[in-house]
């Protein structure tokens, strides 16, 4: 099997590469494609990276991520997010490959008062966010002409993983400052780099580790549970705590405050939920009891491994 990877220089790219090294897939030919390797913002080499590739499987988590960066940054944005995509999609088509995308909650503009589902209606609010929408409409419109290939667009929020994110920049203020302020008016739910690299596997490969026939389509994919940015950064320190870490700012000391109160030049969703029962009830067909429980796994267990983790290799 020829799998590529796209995006190996992102905390879901890193994820991908250390589970790949950990299962000794010793049958696959596995390429780690990074900006050096192929730009995806030049449509005619990437198609013909592709062709050469000769790829099975195709793992896109690369993306233009800078969030407040897009706004100035539109053709670029959709170059990444959108217009390579829908290259890749066409390669699997034409190949009878298998493509794994990844998306966000931004394609939605947070007004729903419940969880969203895969079928609700997209509606991004920022340059980002329209770019992933965008995308997401190119790779099923692609496949909605074929019978040829299959693919899952994962819709994640709040990732972490190898790399700057959220949860290490709360740990690096809680040991300068004196007190911090976090938006508490914001709900989500944190995805590790590294669950979520092994659900789109669980997804896609059987125990024998090849490639499965799957219902194509959009999958909403973080672990259970909700929180705000605010409950995230209180947990986060109170675990760095626990792991033997002292901060100048404790859980108890970190301050909620309105989105308003931080303005930003891109707009955020202030619900990021997303309803998680068709990627569950997937998993569940398939028979593997222990690949449910994993992505049945809640959020708090997930942030807490990777905080202790974090004490232990002194990365706090």
């Amino acid at each position: 099997m020829n799998i590529l990877v796209f995006g190996k220089d992102g905390q879901l790219g890193k994820a991908f590469q250390k589970l790949f090294g950990s299962m000794h897939f010793s049958e696959a030919n596995i390429q780690y494609v990074g900006r050096d390797q192929c730009d995806l913002s030049n449509p005619a080499a990437l198609s013909h990276f592709l062709s050469q590739s000769k790829a099975d499987l195709i793992i896109n988590t690369a993306a233009y991520t800078a969030v407040d960066k897009a706004e100035t940054e539109a053709e670029l944005a959709f170059a990444i997010n959108a217009k390579a995509p829908e290259l890749m999609a066409h390669y699997a088509v034409e190949q009878g490959a298998t493509f794994l995308h990844y998306s966000t909650d931004y394609v939605f503009d947070g007004s729903k008062n419940s969880f969203y589902v895969e079928d609700d209606s997209r509606n991004p609010l920022g340059i980002y966010g329209k770019s992933k929408a965008a995308g997401e409409e190119a790779i099923e419109k692609v496949f909605a002409n074929s019978a040829n290939g299959q693919y899952a667009i994962l819709r994640t929020s709040w990732v972490y993983g190898d790399g700057n994110n959220f949860i290490r920049t709360i740990l690096r203020l809680a040991k300068d400052r004196e007190e911090l302020k976090v938006i508490n008016d914001q709900y989500g739910v944190p995805t590790s780099a590294g669950w979520l690299a092994q659900v789109s596997l669980n997804l896609v490969l059987d125990q024998q580790l090849n490639l499965r026939k799957f219902t194509s389509g959009i999958y909403h994919s973080v672990p259970t549970g909700e929180t705000t940015w605010h409950g995230l950064a209180r947990f986060t320190a109170q675990a760095a705590i626990d792991a033997g870490v002292i901060l100048k700012v404790g859980p108890e000391v970190i301050q909620p405050i309105l989105a308003v109160e931080y303005p930003l030049p891109a707009p955020r969703p202030m619900n990021s939920r997303m309803d998680t029962a068709k990627l569950h009830l997937t998993l569940e067909h398939i028979g593997d009891m222990s690949k449910l429980q994993h992505c049945k796994q809640d959020w708090s267990d997930e942030v807490r491994a990777y905080v202790a983790e974090l004490a232990q290799d002194g990365l706090i």
